[in-house]
């Protein structure tokens, strides 16, 4: 197994996102790889949790990465969060991003939840996605 990929991971997926302009037509630069300091905006994305398995086999070392992309909103309803959501899904899944280190063999969408948070005041879509890369 290899971890060593992860963080190329990460950045591949932050800068398909951040350059996207469908994305950013719905929640403008807001695409964080943290929580954002000060005031939030009404809708951001923000780049989550990850697991991460052994996928290597007889050709080299590879990992199954499973990992999450969140979107929050405080605007009524779940509308712009779906529709942001829905943005990124379109962005990752199946795509061909190239990594600063190793090889991306395939990415794909695995599951999303929505759920309201704060008594109803905001909600938040968190999408799973799965990636198999190999060094």
């Amino acid at each position: 197994m290899s971890y060593a990929m992860a963080a190329a991971l990460q950045a591949a997926v932050w800068q398909r996102l951040v350059t996207d302009a469908g994305l950013a037509a719905i929640v403008g630069d807001a695409v964080h790889d943290a929580m954002p300091a000060g005031p939030v905006p009404e809708t951001y994305v923000i780049l989550g949790p990850e697991e991460v398995r052994d996928a290597s086999d007889r050709d080299g070392a590879g990992a199954e990465h499973r990992f999450v992309v969140s979107v929050v909103s405080t605007a009524a309803g779940f509308r712009r969060a779906k529709q942001a959501a829905a943005a990124v899904s379109e962005r990752l899944e199946g795509a061909e991003l190239v990594l600063a280190r190793g090889r991306l063999v395939g990415l794909w969408f695995h599951r999303a939840v929505a759920r309201r948070l704060d008594n109803g005041a905001a909600r938040r879509i968190d999408l799973t996605f799965r990636a198999r890369t190999e060094a």
